[in-house]
């Protein structure tokens, strides 16, 4: 089993393999050289370089939207498309007119797409937001196929459900960055409850 997240030996970030724990990921040598192969493949190569070099460009000077908008850019990209939330309708709009004004083709859907009620895919009564009454359930499948229709070259998530934002994923033809990940109570921040998980949100987290 992998521990990386409890590791204090870095010797993969440090170039210091004789450190490696016992149980490194590293020493998995035919997934290592599988990996390494696959940015070498034509759909791959140019994709992490430009982003690679983004990280590079922009490091602790540029927000993640202008590290967006500048990796579309060297990537060529034209006609982008925006999967949003609802509750980020008005996020959304902005975010559509910048991507317009530094020459980008915006074509967006929402989550709400169909109309169709909760009910009708089996959600219960009992988990919708406000029992009793009509609710259109996300719709992150039609997103995908929507903007796959439209032949995007690049999507943008905004603020999609925990899990709407997976399927979301699954179902783009195109590859997918997150712009904002949905946390209603922390302002979409969620690492304000990482920081605070010893403290101020220890129970919450419970």
């Amino acid at each position: 089993m992998y521990t990386c997240a409890n590791c204090t030996v870095l010797a993969c970030a440090n170039n210091e393999p004789e450190k490696m724990p016992k149980n490194c990921p590293m020493r998995n040598a035919s997934v290592m050289e599988a990996a390494r192969a696959g940015y070498d493949l034509p759909e791959n190569h140019d994709f992490y370089v430009n982003c690679s070099a983004i990280e590079g460009l922009g490091y602790c000077q540029w927000p993640r939207l202008k590290e967006t908008v500048e990796f579309c850019k060297r990537m060529g990209y034209h006609k982008l498309g925006l999967a949003f939330c609802k509750g980020l309708r008005k996020e959304a709009r902005i975010v559509a007119d910048l991507l317009r004004a530094q020459g980008f083709e915006v074509v967006s859907v929402i989550c709400k797409t169909g109309g169709i009620s909760k009910e009708e895919v089996g959600i219960p009564e009992e988990v919708k937001i406000h029992p009793g009454e009509f609710e259109a359930m996300c719709n992150p499948i039609a997103q995908a196929k929507l903007l796959n229709e439209q032949h995007t070259d690049f999507n943008i998530e905004v603020g999609l459900c925990v899990g709407h934002d997976s399927m979301f994923y699954k179902y783009s033809d195109a590859m997918v960055t997150t712009l904002v990940a949905k946390d209603r109570v922390l302002a979409h921040n969620p690492c304000g409850a990482i920081y605070c998980a010893e403290g101020y949100f220890k129970k919450r987290l419970e």
